[in-house]
């Protein structure tokens, strides 16, 4: 029996008994959603971390000096967890001193943080982030002026109270005129606004232009971090290798600054966007280990439904099969007959869970922060899954239908 044939009968066999192959399907239907949903959703994270999330957040050869790690990966006794919280915090002289080593080879910023309730325009804004800065942090970070300036060297270094605001503070205090020469109050303190930022988006639904800076001398000292604290000193350099030498120097110079021998570990930390990279990486390995097994537990359930019902189809059509033999079909015709019959309708339902997995994916892009990249390996592996899933569980019905004596099953009576 030709191959188009077997395609033919398997074909019109799931239009005339429509329940059974509805139930045939559903395994494969299920299992190929939820792998084209879910390997969508893994890539398209799995991109957007490296090409988005780490530029925006961390910037291309930049790391930080950090007073202890941001991101954590594993568990941590009461110990290791106390003698981080002892470390002592990062100064302004760590600052100067770091600005001084590097000066003329890479750019250096200090930035200290923190979310603030602003109010502007007869307006408040609550969860913004207020950060001081020195001078070097915007070109480190990219931040580019929409309208506006700047700070001067003048402001940066007299911490005269002006502020770039982001533009979702722009829109929401003064919708309808211009914000420059407007003032926004944090705390107790007043800010003139002399610039407001192009719109840099958003991380996972988190907006990226909620935001006010201020000089690092300014009186956003007072509300970030006061008595001299630094949150974390900032370094970018002109490419990959020198900014492996530049780690390599900072460390060496927050050693002999904070009088660490040789044999003591370091109470700092150095941090880049491959750390969080990393930590990406060890999620994402976690997710397709286990990926699998998910998926493969609802494929072989689906298999086990389709070898039932093709047992079921054997037991009902063996007056059909001994006529068929009786008028020369051959063994193997019958064998390609079922094992057709299985793999179509097992194809069939992982087609259905493409097209579901894919809306599916698109739907969870649009309405919520997780992106979505479908792609055409994750295709390409549910429709092998479905045409595997279908042959395996209809080989053993197939060749019960093949083994069929042509006169006992002709006397078949159902």
């Amino acid at each position: 029996m030709p191959l188009f044939e077997a395609v033919r009968l398997a074909l019109g066999m799931i239009r005339a008994q429509k329940l059974k192959s509805f139930f045939s399907t559903v395994g494969a239907f299920v299992g190929v959603t939820f792998l084209i949903a879910v390997i969508s959703i893994v890539k398209g994270m799995d991109r957007y971390m490296k090409e988005d999330f780490a530029g925006k957040l961390f910037g291309v050869n930049t790391f930080s000096i950090l007073s202890r790690p941001r991101v954590q990966m594993g568990e941590m006794s009461v110990e290791e967890r106390r003698a981080l919280r002892r470390r002592p915090r990062l100064s302004d002289q760590d600052f100067f001193a770091v600005e001084g080593r590097f000066k003329g080879r890479a750019l250096v910023a200090a930035e200290s943080s923190n979310w603030m309730t602003v109010y502007g325009g007869g307006r408040r804004s609550r969860g913004v982030q207020v950060r001081s800065v020195s001078a070097d942090y915007f070109q480190i970070r990219d931040v580019d002026i929409e309208i506006g300036r700047l700070f001067s060297t003048s402001e940066m270094l007299n911490g005269v109270d002006v502020v770039v605001i982001g533009a979702d503070l722009a829109e929401r205090f003064f919708p309808a005129v211009d914000p420059i020469g407007r003032t926004i109050r944090v705390q107790n303190y007043e800010f003139r606004v002399i610039g407001v930022a192009k719109k840099q988006g958003n991380v996972f639904g988190e907006s990226l232009d909620k935001f006010a800076i201020a000089p690092f001398a300014s009186s956003m000292r007072r509300v970030t971090n006061p008595h001299a604290i630094v949150d974390l000193i900032v370094v970018k350099t002109p490419d990959l290798p020198s900014m492996h030498e530049a780690m390599v120097d900072a460390e060496a110079l927050m050693r002999t600054r904070r009088g660490l021998r040789p044999d003591q570990a370091d109470n700092f930390h150095l941090e880049t966007a491959d750390d969080v990279l990393d930590f990406w990486g060890k999620i994402t390995a976690i997710l397709y280990t286990a990926l699998p097994l998910l998926v493969g537990i609802s494929l072989v359930v689906g298999g086990i439904v389709i070898m039932n019902i093709m047992l079921m189809a054997v037991a009902e059509r063996t007056r059909e099969i001994g006529i068929r033999k009786a008028l020369g079909a051959r063994r193997k015709d019958i064998l390609r007959q079922f094992l057709v019959e299985a793999a179509t309708l097992s194809t069939a339902g992982a087609a259905l869970g493409i097209v579901t997995g894919i809306l599916l994916a698109k739907v969870i892009d649009a309405v919520s922060p997780l992106p979505a990249s479908v792609s055409v390996f994750s295709i390409g592996l549910g429709i092998f899954l479905g045409v595997f899933v279908g042959v395996a569980s209809g080989v053993y019905p197939a060749g019960r239908a093949a083994k069929l004596d042509p006169i006992a099953a002709l006397r078949f009576e159902t």
